[in-house]
């Protein structure tokens, strides 16, 4: 867990605890939000279209 102050990717506000997703940081809060969220939720889809953009770097070796 990152202690630092860094930008949401999923609510854009500078928050103290988080962790990051590949390149993604996603605050404490929002994390909680994510996993209570049920699919036929909107707030659902929105989570959705954020985190679809998160994209595993390629290794070339």
């Amino acid at each position: 867990m990152i202690q630092t102050k860094a930008c949401c990717g999923i609510c854009d506000e500078e928050k103290e605890s988080g962790f990051y997703l590949y390149q993604l940081y996603i605050c404490l809060e929002c994390e909680r939000q994510i996993v209570q969220a049920e699919p036929e939720q909107d707030i659902y889809q929105q989570f959705v279209k954020r985190l679809r953009g998160v994209r595993t770097e390629t290794l070339y070796s």
